[in-house]
């Protein structure tokens, strides 16, 4: 496996990763051999997961994924079974001490950000459209998924820390504010589902049975406001136009009436992860790309009225 591949650089840093990468052809081999599969090419993008194509004894095309294990990959299969195909991937097998899953194959699975032919409006409205799906199925009980709010009050503990530890040149009360957002946000939501929690167009890709269907959630029981954030910021980079707060107010409002939400509160989720997105850039020593989210964060609450 390449040293090059965004896998191999994020996981052999991590306590017990060189191990667990040394056995991972083992691994592969095994599950191969369970599930009677056989393999195809590689997908190389996954930082935390090996994945390749699959398929099943009859035939069927499937995905096989191997996770390094993290609290964030935890929920991604009963979130899934959820879900049960209504606007995602599903689950034909799932080996949880293995951490090892055996997914619906999306063809031709190129993602919502490149989609070829539609406006970044249409692109927009087509990841709400899958959004909705996903929140449609509600939370089924507690489903053993972390909670939106434990999550994020953790975060906002950290912002806190790591300012006062690194007290790098910010605004403190643009900080403060993203801060008590993300304590105070969860608690005023109207409605919990199950989150995606990584809904990037990336994650969003061309398929067969459905135009489109989700993949690689990051579960958690909570506020939907908080979800469509990586899809309005990836989706045509709002940030990149001269008027970015222009931009930003339409799409925001876009989103938001078809998604029966308030734009207010989807900008002030989005306030909240991009304070909490710097913080954590400034941790691992990117002070300047920090300064420069929080830009982005200060374009975003002017809009909101912050």
């Amino acid at each position: 496996m390449s040293a090059s591949l965004p896998l191999v650089r994020n996981v052999s840093g991590l306590p017990g990763g060189p191990r667990w990468l040394a056995g991972l052809p083992d691994l592969v081999g095994e599950m191969c051999e369970r599930w009677a599969l056989r393999l195809g090419r590689s997908y190389d993008g996954g930082s935390c997961s090996w994945a390749a194509e699959a398929w099943l004894p009859d035939g069927t095309p499937a995905v096989l994924k191997v996770g390094w294990p993290h609290p964030e990959a935890e929920g991604e299969a009963a979130a899934l079974r959820l879900w049960d195909g209504r606007g995602a991937v599903r689950v034909h097998r799932h080996d949880a001490r293995r951490h090892a899953l055996l997914l619906e194959r999306c063809t031709p699975g190129g993602g919502l950000g490149a989609a070829g032919g539609l406006t970044a409006e249409e692109r927009l409205l087509t990841g709400a459209g899958v959004l909705a799906e996903l929140w449609g199925a509600g939370t089924a009980g507690d489903g053993g998924f972390d909670r939106l709010a434990d999550v994020t009050a953790g975060w906002a503990g950290l912002v806190e820390e790591r300012m006062e530890r690194h007290r790098p040149p910010f605004d403190p009360g643009l900080v403060a504010l993203g801060v008590r957002l993300l304590r105070e946000l969860p608690g005023s939501a109207s409605r919990e589902v199950v989150v995606h929690g990584d809904f990037n167009p990336g994650n969003v890709l061309a398929a067969t049975r459905r135009p489109w269907l989700a993949i690689d959630p990051k579960p958690m029981t909570g506020d939907p406001a908080y979800d469509p954030w990586p899809l309005l910021e990836q989706i045509d980079d709002p940030f990149a136009h001269p008027a970015p707060g222009r931009v930003l107010a339409g799409r925001f409002a876009l989103v938001a009436d078809a998604l029966g939400k308030d734009a207010a509160r989807l900008e002030a989720w989005a306030v909240a992860r991009r304070v909490e997105s710097a913080l954590w850039l400034t941790e691992h020593g990117h002070v300047a790309d920090a300064a420069g989210v929080l830009r982005e964060a200060r374009t975003v609450a002017d809009l909101a009225g912050l």
